[in-house]
């Protein structure tokens, strides 16, 4: 999902005039590297110019997109972070907002993603292929909501159909229920067993 220009940038980016001679040297040194895909080489072109040079915006950016190569995905997002500062031309912002959108989207960050694209499309209304990312982006979040939702839904569903269980004090009232009905059952067969030995001392004087 990263743009073309990802690429392009990196080899017809004019180097301003006023940027010294030593610092265009460093550069293209470091594009021809990477034409030839020795990125680990770039990267040290691109730090080397930087570390003359720190605000140069072609060496920030050129080294993003090395480090992206490398597979330094954090590294490469917060180098292009840098380069949306506003003090920098739109362009280079814009674009940056969209090399940033297409890491986030590859790291399936898509509500991030989202934001970036949105932020390309505030400074370059004209740009096709973030509008087209940012589709693609508020399409894939709500593919991956959707199942969520059906998910809970789910789970309220069977918490319903299953009975609520008794509660312990339910349980508790019952057992003091049963051990009183048994001990006035005891206490009614002491008092008729009382009765009848009263009833045979009785019938037994008789004199």
């Amino acid at each position: 999902m990263i743009k073309q220009l990802f690429l392009t940038t990196l080899g017809f980016l004019a180097v301003n005039n006023i940027i010294a001679q030593t610092a265009d040297e460093y550069i293209r040194k470091g594009n021809d590297l990477y034409r030839q895909q020795k990125y680990a080489e770039a990267e040290k072109e691109y730090t080397t110019t930087l570390e003359k040079f720190p605000d140069n915006q072609i060496a920030i950016y050129n080294l993003a997109a090395t480090k992206y190569r490398l597979n330094k995905i954090s590294e490469a997002k917060r180098d292009f972070e840098k380069l949306t500062d506003a003090k920098n031309e739109a362009t280079t912002k814009s674009t940056a907002h969209y090399n940033k959108g297409a890491i986030l989207s590859k790291e399936k960050r898509l509500e991030e993603s989202i934001e970036s694209y949105k932020n390309t499309l505030r400074l370059n209304p004209d740009d096709k292929d973030a509008r087209e990312n940012l589709q693609k982006a508020l399409l894939e979040l709500k593919k991956k909501k959707q199942p969520e939702k059906k998910e809970e839904k789910k789970k309220k569903q069977e918490q319903k159909k299953q009975p609520k269980p008794q509660s312990k004090l339910n349980r508790k009232e019952v057992e003091k229920q049963l051990e009183l009905l048994q001990q006035k059952e005891k206490d009614v067969k002491q008092r008729m067993q009382n009765e009848k030995m009263k009833e045979g001392v009785g019938a037994a004087k008789d004199w």
